[in-house]
């Protein structure tokens, strides 16, 4: 019997982070137009997240970004969404995902949201991610 292949999982380049940043805070300074960071992380080791992130991805808009940033955790853009918006279109995509492949067990999904809208001015990096992934240390 053949070997199994290992587990690969993309991860993204750092700086693409920042970049996903600098076109939300462009879309808010040039167009005024709010997009939502959205982070996405599950337990450590899970199984099914990289598979769900995969079909978000895949019903994400052109407009729309994902970022890896390691196996158990994403942050996302979406552009010219609220806050409330983005949790529908999240809420939606995760529920499609459930309707659309039976899984042993429901993904345990901490999911954090930060909205960019005009006169945001830059964002960092450290500006967003405690929002996203910890939100009691966010301000």
């Amino acid at each position: 019997m053949g070997q199994m292949a290992p587990v690969v999982s993309r991860i993204d380049d750092p700086l693409k982070l920042r970049d996903l940043l600098g076109r939300a805070a462009n879309l808010a300074r040039r167009h005024e137009l709010t997009s939502v960071v959205v982070g996405m992380a599950a337990p450590e080791g899970d199984l099914v997240f990289p598979e769900m992130l995969d079909f978000v991805e895949s019903a994400l808009r052109v407009d729309d970004v994902v970022f890896r940033m390691t196996r158990e955790r994403a942050v996302l853009l979406l552009a010219d969404v609220d806050a409330a918006r983005a949790r529908e279109v999240v809420e939606r995509l995760l529920s499609d995902f459930r309707a659309r492949f039976a899984v042993a067990r429901e993904p345990e999904l901490r999911l954090g949201y930060f909205e960019v809208g005009p006169g945001s001015g830059d964002l960092t990096v450290k500006d967003v991610l405690p929002a996203l992934f910890c939100p009691e240390q966010a301000n």
